[in-house]
């Protein structure tokens, strides 16, 4: 699952258009979905999104005994 997925999942389970996701992080529309097409969504974009959403977002590899290495906000 792409970033993009993952955002626009999460948009639609929330009922939050992605034009009212970029109002409430402070970015244009059309700058956000260029960053969707290109998957070039930021790390702090994503806390920004988790934050917002009051959700945990995660970014860590996960080893086979399941410890996880990276940020976990």
């Amino acid at each position: 699952m792409t970033t993009s997925d993952m955002i626009r999942e999460l948009c639609e389970k929330q009922n939050v258009s992605i034009a009212e996701l970029c109002r409430r992080i402070g970015q244009t529309p059309q700058n956000f979905n260029k960053k969707l097409k290109r998957g070039t969504v930021s790390y702090e974009e994503m806390i920004k999104i988790a934050n917002m959403f009051g959700v945990r977002y995660e970014q860590a590899f996960v080893l086979p005994n399941g410890e996880k290495i990276g940020k976990i906000l």
